[in-house]
């Protein structure tokens, strides 16, 4: 594959890729049932037209077929009254008034097959119509039933990846805290046993000396009160 078939092939890939990132199935299927509305309406106007035409048509030839009889009673007339030129005039008018009649006969048997082409194109169109916004919302339905799902599922994702985050913070606050509760029963042991001297802002060996003065001086108190306690008994 050449170059230039390379980069049309990506165009048409990425053209059709944004297409259909912006494409609404149901604005599509809605404009679609709109359109043939719209052809409808035009096939029901049509019909409306040659329906009017067909009654003007009528309406000619019923004032053409009137005529026939007027012309014959003129020439009737006319041959009575010895003016044989009148009655020629009337025959020709009369004849001239039946060619246009079975030429409006023709147009009319011409606007009647329209008028049923019409018709039955009509109810086609109206059946067609009909399935069509039957199966449009059907796919609608379908459609907003699996756009509904396709978002509660990427919410679920969504939900089912922060609270793996939370678990994971959980497990680790967990372990450090356990660490933490180790490390402090282990300075407590060391602390006990005096192999580490717990922080103190004085120092052991003057808090000793003044613990060994404290206990001398007590002693020395209760023997002055027992030799005064034994001076005050009756002799």
């Amino acid at each position: 594959m050449g170059i230039v078939s390379r980069m049309h092939l990506i165009f048409n890939a990425k053209s059709s890729a944004a297409l259909d990132s912006v494409e609404d199935p149901v604005e599509i299927m809605e404009y679609g049932y709109q359109q043939q509305q719209e052809l409808l309406q035009k096939v029901r106007r049509g019909l409306v037209e040659v329906a009017t035409s067909k009654k003007q048509l009528e309406q000619q030839a019923a004032q053409l077929r009137a005529k026939a009889p007027r012309m014959d009673d003129q020439a009737k007339r006319a041959m009575a009254a010895g003016r044989e030129d009148l009655a020629r005039i009337s025959l020709e008018r009369k004849h001239t008034a039946l060619g246009e009649l079975a030429e409006l006969e023709r147009q009319l048997s011409d606007v009647a097959a329209d008028q049923q082409r019409l018709q039955t194109a009509q109810s086609q169109l109206s059946d067609r119509i009909e399935r069509y916004k039957t199966h449009k919302d059907i796919t609608t339905a379908r459609y907003s039933a699996a756009a509904a799902q396709v978002r509660v599922n990427e919410a679920l994702v969504g939900i089912g990846g922060e609270l793996a985050e939370l678990s994971m913070a959980l497990g680790r606050a967990e372990e450090k805290t356990s660490r933490m509760i180790a490390r402090a029963s282990a300075i407590d042991a060391l602390i006990e046993t005096g192999a580490l001297d717990a922080p103190t802002s004085h120092d052991r060996v003057e808090d000793e000396l003044r613990r060994t003065a404290t206990e001398q001086q007590i002693e020395a108190d209760l023997a002055a009160l027992k030799a005064q306690v034994q001076k005050e008994k009756p002799a």
